[in-house]
C-alpha cells in the first residue's frame, strides 16, 4: 500500500487538491503489484496522496491532496469531519434498526460513536454500478444516508450488518462540505484549496 502522508511543510500555494469519483473495484492507491485497476488508471497527477481510504468495493468520493496538513485534517476521525455515505442495503430498513446506528452499534473494535442516519430514496442522480450488485427478487432493498464522524475498518458493512442490513451497495458522497455532484464514476477535477470548509 502506498498511502505515505504528503509533503507536511507545503504551502497554500502549492497545495494542490484532487476531488476523484472512484469507480467500484478499485484501489486507493497508485501501485499494485496484481495488476488490478488502482488510482493510477485514472489519475496522472504526481505526488498527490488520497486523504482516508475508500475500500476497492466501495464507490464514490476520495480527496487527493500533496498536502499533508490537509490530508490529516481530512482523514483524522478526531477532527469531526462528516462522511456521508449513500448505502444500499437489503432489506426493508424499519426505525428500531435507524435507531440502533443512530446511537452506536458494538463492533469487536468498539463502540461505534453516534452517527447521522435516515432511510432516503433511491438517489436520482444514481450510476449503474460495474457490475451491477445481485439483488434477490424476494428480499427487497432500501437506501439508507448516513453520515459518519470516525473511521473504523469497513465500518459502515459491519455496522448495517450488525442490525440485520447487509451492505449491498456503498457509496461516499461527502466529506466535510465537498461532494460528488457533477463527478461521473472515473472523472476528476482539481479544486481550490479555500472550497474546503474544515
Amino acid at each position: 500500500m502506498n498511502r505515505k502522508p504528503a509533503h507536511k511543510t507545503i504551502s497554500a500555494e502549492q497545495t494542490r487538491v484532487i476531488i476523484f469519483n472512484k469507480p467500484f473495484n478499485v484501489l486507493t492507491q497508485f501501485t499494485d503489484d496484481q495488476n488490478r485497476k488502482t488510482l493510477k488508471d485514472f489519475i496522472n497527477v504526481k505526488d498527490v496522496y488520497a486523504a482516508g481510504r475508500l475500500d476497492k468495493d466501495s464507490e464514490g468520493l476520495l480527496i487527493l491532496t500533496n498536502n499533508g496538513q490537509l490530508q490529516h485534517q481530512l482523514a483524522n476521525p478526531d477532527k469531526k469531519q462528516g462522511k456521508v455515505y449513500w448505502v444500499q442495503v437489503e432489506g426493508q430498513a424499519n426505525q428500531t434498526q435507524i435507531d440502533a446506528l443512530k446511537k452506536g452499534v458494538p463492533l469487536k473494535d468498539g463502540l461505534t460513536k453516534p452517527a447521522l442516519v435516515e432511510i432516503i430514496p433511491e438517489p436520482n442522480d444514481l450510476w449503474p454500478r460495474n457490475p451491477p450488485i445481485r439483488e434477490r427478487q424476494s428480499i427487497p432493498t432500501s437506501w439508507l444516508k448516513l453520515t459518519l464522524f470516525e473511521g473504523k475498518n469497513r465500518q459502515v458493512r459491519r455496522m448495517t450488518a450488525h442490525v440485520g442490513l447487509p451492505t449491498l451497495r456503498l457509496i461516499r458522497h461527502q466529506i466535510a462540505n465537498i461532494n460528488l455532484d457533477g463527478l461521473e464514476p472515473g472523472q476528476w477535477r482539481e479544486i481550490d484549496l479555500s472550497e474546503i470548509k474544515i
